[in-house]
């Protein structure tokens, strides 16, 4: 009965030895996976937080007009690209080009006004020096008349005339002077483009130049339009969105991460980023450059009032601002709102937060040529009506009226 046995249990026996090898070498492979996870773990992974709640945002800069008016022409459609400084939206200038003429015409005015005003100065300073002669005559003849008054050459009613001739002689002078004085406190320390009336006309004629000149709407910034509603014929008003610029070469990334990963993110970290338009096989790199001052809840439309209980525990995400390089961004541009995955290296943790994040400021100069055409405008008006050496000879002239005045005072 044993003999048949015996052949059977051979095979068993390597069976079972085949077995415990297999499972030896299972051991063995997920040992050394764990050392090899735990050794990637402690020297790399556990230097990055990624998530892929990313996308591309950017600045969308409105178009709105400042003035009042029709739409007569628009020169940009939607995905069309345009530069800083071209026009984009036409207004009917008609009023403006009418309400501009009638203060350049009130500028022109005022400045002859005043320009006789220092031409006046002239005139009463000879004035008081004919009166001041036509005194001296007269107290000259009464002196005369005096002197052989006890003759009895001269009568009383003769005395009594030459002493009025003087008192009128006198008050002649007195209002010559005080007309000449009246004169010279419109003109005096100031010139003919210094004058109070010349720059009370050219802040109108500014104004409606202004007005004029914004009734052409131009691109802030060099970008894609997008968003255009306007229509040529629409009557429009200040703050109406008519299209927007968006400056695609300035765009970063939004990245929402939970607050458990945000321990040791700090500005100025490196990050790797990737876009699901384009795919892992072109990677992004930036750095951190910000954070957002409250979480996306903060900020909401509805915020959650946990103060009411009802309350549940929900894991926050605060958005990171991660700017790109540029040079990628110009061989493979993104658009706003685009899905991104980022990957923020948080090894060296030792820059700053909040406090220490760089500030930027955004500016354009396309507006700043409206106020020096204006100037422009005022001086070219108030030169052509004010004559020549409009600022020296005015000064001069005011200098010589000062000048003249004390010898006339003097000898009255």
């Amino acid at each position: 009965m044993s003999t048949p046995q015996q052949p059977a249990t051979a095979p068993q026996a390597a069976t079972n030895g085949k077995r415990k090898r297999m499972m030896t070498l299972l051991v063995i492979v997920i040992l050394i996976a764990a050392v090899a996870y735990g050794l990637y773990y402690f020297l790399d992974a556990r230097f990055h937080e990624d998530t892929d709640d990313a996308y591309v945002s950017g600045n969308v800069v409105q178009i709105t007009p400042q003035v009042t008016g029709t739409v007569i022409a628009v020169n940009a459609d939607d995905t069309q690209v345009v530069k800083a400084g071209d026009p984009l939206v036409v207004l009917d200038p008609a009023d403006a080009r009418v309400a501009l003429q009638q203060a350049e015409a009130n500028l022109a005015q005022v400045v002859r006004q005043v320009r006789g005003l220092f031409a006046d100065d002239s005139q009463y300073e000879a004035q008081v020096a004919a009166r001041q002669a036509d005194l001296s005559r007269a107290q000259d003849d009464l002196r005369r008349r005096l002197t052989v008054a006890q003759t009895g050459a001269v009568s009383q009613e003769e005395i009594s005339h030459a002493r009025d001739s003087v008192k009128s002689a006198q008050a002649a002078l007195d209002a010559a002077k005080q007309q000449l004085a009246a004169n010279r406190a419109l003109t005096a320390n100031t010139t003919i483009a210094d004058h109070p009336n010349v720059q009370a006309a050219a802040a109108k004629l500014r104004d409606a130049y202004l007005n004029h000149a914004r009734n052409t709407l131009p691109a802030p910034v060099t970008g894609y339009v997008a968003k255009r509603s306007v229509q040529v014929g629409q009557r429009v008003s200040p703050g109406t969105p008519l299209m927007a610029i968006v400056p695609l070469q300035d765009v970063w990334v939004d990245a929402n991460f939970k607050e458990v990963q945000l321990k040791h993110m700090r500005i100025g970290q490196p990050v790797e980023l990737t876009a699901d338009v384009y795919g892992s096989s072109v990677p992004f790199h930036g750095k951190v450059v910000g954070f957002s001052a409250g979480t996306g809840s903060a900020f909401s439309l509805l915020p959650a009032q946990n103060a009411t209980g009802n309350w549940i525990k929900v894991v926050q995400r605060l958005p990171v601002r991660i700017s790109l390089d540029p040079q990628e961004l110009e061989k493979h541009p993104l658009r706003i709102g685009l899905s991104m995955q980022a990957d923020v290296n948080i090894k060296d943790d030792t820059g700053g937060q909040l406090g220490q994040a760089p500030s930027t400021a955004y500016q354009t100069n396309v507006f700043d040529k409206y106020g020096a055409e204006a100037d422009a405008e005022i001086a070219r008006i108030i030169s052509e009506n004010a004559g020549p050496n409009v600022n020296g000879g005015a000064q001069k002239s005011t200098a010589q009226n000062g000048a003249a005045a004390k010898p006339a005072a003097k000898k009255s």
